[in-house]
């Protein structure tokens, strides 16, 4: 299906560059190293790597197809491909998650900068204490994570208004060689550091499983499902722009394999460093935020000068990684309601900011002291991280997996995998073995394994 009419990527660079922007994000630079840290290392990542080709890339192909396909907006592309069917509605969940992600992973993304600005003030001096008493005083405050969340959400929104070349495909182009080589920077600072072979050792020791058990091996596979920016539109919307000559496998595998290691770099970036220091490795989500800047305190103290940089160049990395994303998360909202409403793309653009503002107003505020904006027992903010991330993206990537490998026509998923015959496909059995029975068992154990279930 073709629709020449569409906006298009403009180069294969581009193409990768800005669906790897979508998939890198806050989950690789902030929850891999925990999750490696808390299960065992080496042996994490090895299981987390045949999960990116096991659940990963067959999932991401078949989002890919769809959007190819679909030729428009995450919710349109499911209805067509089902020709208007009740399947449609999987699309319209993507959509619906994509926006309620929006909201509040902005407000996350705004604590990077707040960071930034903390490390150009100096800020960021001190000992244990103090920088946990930092992030929860400004985490908590009514005011300071509002400004910077919307303003978050004002540069996201000048890259979307600009379109699909000239907005998104740019900014990847400049965003994503920045966020590596602000990675390579810091990697190579982290493993210069006196006792930094143990945190090397750490991640690379590939003889220990001692650690290694079904609950390893489900965070793997939730870690690799969610680390690719899977069922929220965010990939179907980006392949909307591929055309007719994209390798869709090739690229998803290019995707997975950049996204993973720029997951491992940031590993290799924080370990040597925690390690130096005497710091635990396993210190959770805190790790970021909390764990850190003391780990960059002790780490670089004597040199006041490096570690003011070294500060300052991880908090500008998890900005761009948040922000890449957040582009992403954006467009799925904007194009939906620019194609249904037949709005300009300003207009939509400009509703979703709006909107996305008001949700981050409120998750935020939830998290504030004495604030009292909790719904179900629970404040927004983690209702929101709790609705989407542990219930509509495992049911929309199962449904999505279920309906491509059983209702979609088997000619219409070969012709889009093989790019009308153009590919050789020997692949292809392989791939839709997977997504018929191997991708939904995976996020169906994942699913019920984040319910607690087992």
């Amino acid at each position: 299906m073709s629709h020449p009419e569409r906006q298009k990527f403009g180069t294969k660079l581009g193409i990768i560059l800005a669906t790897a922007g979508s998939a890198v994000g806050l989950g690789n630079v902030w929850r891999f190293p925990y999750m490696t840290g808390t299960n065992g290392g080496a042996s994490f990542i090895l299981i987390y790597l045949a999960c990116v080709f096991l659940l990963g890339i067959p999932c991401m192909v078949s989002e890919f197809i769809i959007g190819r396909h679909g030729a428009s907006n995450t919710a349109r592309a499911y209805s067509r491909i089902s020709g208007g069917s009740m399947w449609k509605w999987v699309g319209v969940l993507g959509v619906l998650t994509g926006f309620l992600i929006t909201g509040y992973y902005a407000v996350v993304s705004g604590w990077c900068l707040e960071y930034i600005y903390g490390s150009v003030a100096g800020k960021l001096t001190g000992d244990a204490n103090y920088f946990s008493d930092y992030f929860t005083d400004f985490s908590t405050n009514a005011y300071k994570p509002i400004i910077w969340a919307v303003l978050f959400l004002v540069i996201t929104h000048f890259v979307i208004v600009r379109g699909v070349r000239n907005g998104i495909e740019r900014a990847s182009k400049l965003l994503m060689p920045a966020l590596f080589l602000l990675l390579l920077l810091l990697v190579g600072a982290s493993c210069t550091l006196p006792g930094a072979s143990k945190g090397i050792a750490f991640l690379f020791d590939f003889t220990n499983f001692e650690k290694v058990d079904g609950n390893v091996v489900l965070g793997a596979l939730g870690q690799s499902f969610y680390s690719l920016s899977l069922a929220m539109g965010c990939i179907c919307t980006y392949a909307s722009y591929f055309n007719r000559h994209t390798n869709l496998l090739k690229s998803a595998v290019q995707i997975s394999l950049l996204d993973s290691l720029i997951a491992i770099l940031a590993g290799l970036m924080i370990f040597p460093a925690a390690f130096s220091v005497g710091v635990n490795p396993d210190s959770g989500a805190k790790l970021v935020f909390i764990t850190l800047p003391n780990v960059f305190q002790q780490a670089f103290g004597g040199m006041p000068v490096v570690a003011f940089v070294v500060s300052l160049l991880f908090y500008a990395l998890l900005a761009l990684a948040a922000l890449t994303s957040l582009i992403s998360l954006h467009e799925v909202s904007t194009v939906f309601l620019q194609e249904e409403l037949k709005v300009s793309r300003a207009k939509a653009a400009t509703f979703v900011t709006a909107s996305c503002a008001l949700i981050g107003v409120f998750c935020s505020l939830s998290l504030a002291q004495d604030r009292g904006l909790t719904l179900f027992g629970m404040p927004l903010f983690e209702l929101f991280d709790f609705v989407t991330g542990q219930i509509f993206l495992p049911v929309g990537g199962m449904l999505t997996c279920i309906f491509l490998g059983w209702f979609v026509p088997r000619k219409i998923v070969h012709d889009e995998f093989t790019n009308w015959g153009t590919l050789k496909g020997s692949l292809f059995g392989i791939y839709l073995f997977c997504v018929r029975f191997i991708c939904p068992i995976c996020i169906l154990l994942v699913f019920l394994h984040q319910l607690g279930v087992f």
